[in-house]
């Protein structure tokens, strides 16, 4: 099986770090990964993201023009990426921040509070987890506890203090998905 996905947003959202650790956790599961990131001129604001590929086989190319599925984190990255999305695939959308519906027809559409749900649990940068939670619910490119365990291998020094929000809000997320 092979999963492409693009994670998108803005500076500051955890978009990199999304797509950090779904390859991190897919190489702990012994699977290739392929890794790509895009930021825009500035950092935190500007827009960010990133490409991954988790698959069972050899990977020939890193490049992702049609994804399975999308996780959007801001209008703009729907906005921009909701055309590329091979029909009969997903689109992850942080419903928190993204009032408008995806208007195609031919992909499925899931929307996630990611905001509300991670400030439920403590802290709103848990955002991303919640929806990389939701992701491998519905995608099985990876297992929940493979992400869950390599969180603390991927989370910078400074972010370590929000470790425990993060394990919850990838749980949380993925029991969210039906």
């Amino acid at each position: 099986m092979t999963t492409k996905v693009i994670v998108a947003g803005f500076g500051g959202q955890g978009v990199v770090l999304t797509g950090t650790l779904l390859a991190y956790a897919g190489m702990a599961e012994g699977k290739h990964t392929t890794f790509f990131p895009s930021y825009g001129a500035e950092m935190r604001g500007g827009t960010a993201n990133c490409s991954v590929i988790v698959s069972d086989t050899e990977i020939a190319s890193p490049v992702v023009n049609s994804p399975d599925c999308i996780v959007v984190m801001s209008v703009a990255s729907l906005d921009k990426f909701e055309p590329s999305v091979r029909p009969g695939g997903t689109i992850f959308v942080n419903s928190s921040l993204i009032e408008r519906n995806v208007k195609r027809q031919d992909v499925r559409e899931i929307r996630i509070p990611a905001n509300e749900i991670a400030e439920g649990l403590g802290s709103s940068r848990a955002a991303n987890m919640v929806m990389l939670g939701g992701l491998v619910k519905q995608t099985k490119a990876i297992k929940l506890e493979s992400a869950v365990q390599s969180l603390g291998n991927v989370l910078s020094e400074r972010a370590m203090a929000l470790l425990d929000v993060n394990r919850k809000a990838l749980t949380k997320g993925f029991e969210e998905v039906g």
